[in-house]
């Protein structure tokens, strides 16, 4: 028990170093330009000037003094940010430079010191096919560690994808628009392929500033002829044998992948849901870079 404790500890000290200088070197400018001053909060009521937007007059205080009244909106200096984290047992699929959890664990911790150095507060959701852990947000270096303890070694207690019902929790536990990061490889679609977390995505993007940052394994992509493989799919147990030399089943398996990705992309547009996809082997500061100029 201690060994595992000091080797957790040598672990969210080594992602501390690393993404914490990624943060103050690289992301924290890119970061205040993407998300500070997004969000605009209620100040207080005055009289009408001439060259107001008439689309801010508040009508029941108009009505009431006899007066034109507009509402007047500020910045809002502070953003809470909410990550949710896919710990999926798909999540421990690797066959390049590290698994795709460890990739989210990263990506995760860069996010989250990039927003302490903003003074924003940061919380986490993390969810297989139920909800896993809640971290409500808040600020402070102990609270950040703690978020990235829970990435590390978080066993989840289930093992399939049900990112509808992150959504939906996301929905209902932020009252307040927030930044919110789905961090996942986003596969939970249905038997033709379709992504079953349409209607609540739609609902959160329309809440909340969502974008989604999806993982995948490059193997994942096409199957290598390697012979005749007892394939087992990881969230459902389900298995099959599989003929990888034959082109005929790697050409469909390679369509119904592009397929899915497709069917992907198609919704994040469809809703204007800002998104990258970061390989395993890839050099994920680029694609955070490539999300936050998108902003």
């Amino acid at each position: 028990m201690e060994k595992s404790a000091t080797e957790l500890l040598k672990k969210v000290r080594k992602i501390e170093i690393k993404t914490k200088a990624l943060s103050h070197q690289i992301f924290a400018g890119e970061y205040h330009s993407a998300f500070k001053g997004r969000g605009m909060a209620f100040s207080e009521v005055r009289e009408y000037q001439w060259g107001d937007d008439v689309r801010n007059m508040d009508w029941n205080v108009t009505a009431r003094l006899r007066a034109p009244y507009v509402k007047v909106f500020e910045e809002e200096r502070e953003l809470t940010v909410v990550l949710l984290v896919d710990v999926s047992r798909s999540g421990l699929f690797g066959t390049r430079q590290r698994t795709k959890r460890d990739l989210i664990a990263e990506i995760a911790a860069v996010l989250s010191f990039s927003a302490i150095l903003n003074n924003d507060k940061v919380g986490a959701l993390f969810f297989s096919d139920r909800i896993e852990k809640f971290i409500p947000p808040a600020k402070g270096r102990t609270h950040l560690l703690h978020i990235i303890r829970e990435i590390i070694e978080l066993e989840p207690a289930s093992q399939g994808t049900d990112i509808g019902g992150a959504l939906r929790y996301l929905t209902n536990a932020i009252k307040q628009k927030c930044t919110a990061f789905v961090l996942s490889d986003m596969l939970d679609v249905d038997g033709a392929g379709h992504p079953r977390y349409e209607d609540a995505l739609k609902v959160a993007a329309g809440r909340h500033d969502l974008s989604v940052i999806r993982v995948h394994d490059p193997r994942e992509q096409q199957l290598v002829p390697v012979g005749l493989v007892h394939a087992k799919d990881s969230e459902s147990g389900r298995s099959a044998w599989v003929n990888t030399d034959s082109a005929r089943v790697r050409d469909a398996y390679a369509r119904w992948f592009a397929d899915v990705t497709a069917a992907q992309t198609g919704l994040f547009n469809r809703y204007q849901i800002d998104n990258v996809d970061i390989a395993t082997d890839q050099d994920y500061v680029k694609g955070l870079m490539a999300l936050f100029n998108r902003k």
